[in-house]
């Protein structure tokens, strides 16, 4: 017996990713990953370094306070608070989601949407009370 031959698929070509529209529990889960990187390569040495600096000597945390105190570095700590935040939110909405609560469409939905503006909000509120 002869085998049949065979077919080539069909194969895209180009996949234009950033085109492709995304649910919002797939950015949810996009921005847990990113905030949760930011978090540890940025998030940490910052923590640490005031830490450090405010029991090394006065003199030491006077110049951390100074380089906080800085329009760019409080930019930056402020996309470091969302970044806390959302991690926060999507955190505990991955954590009802391990133990089966949201999982159906909608629920799934609300929550992403929720734990993203949550962050949003808490973060815009907290830069105007603190700025």
């Amino acid at each position: 017996m002869s085998t049949p031959p065979r077919v080539a698929k069909a194969r895209p070509v180009y996949l234009d990713l950033p085109r492709i529209r995304q649910p919002i529990p797939a950015i949810a889960s996009i921005l847990h990953r990113i905030s949760g990187a930011l978090l540890f390569v940025f998030g940490i040495p910052v923590l640490l370094w005031g830490v450090q600096s405010s029991l090394a000597a006065p003199e030491t945390y006077d110049a951390f306070r100074a380089f906080m105190a800085r329009t760019p570095v409080k930019l930056g700590v402020l996309v470091l608070l969302w970044a806390y935040l959302h991690h926060l939110f999507a955190g505990l909405r991955h954590l009802f989601m391990d133990v089966h609560i949201g999982l159906d469409l909608k629920p799934a939905r609300q929550t992403a949407m929720a734990a993203t503006v949550a962050a949003l909000l808490l973060t815009l509120i907290l830069a105007i009370r603190t700025w």
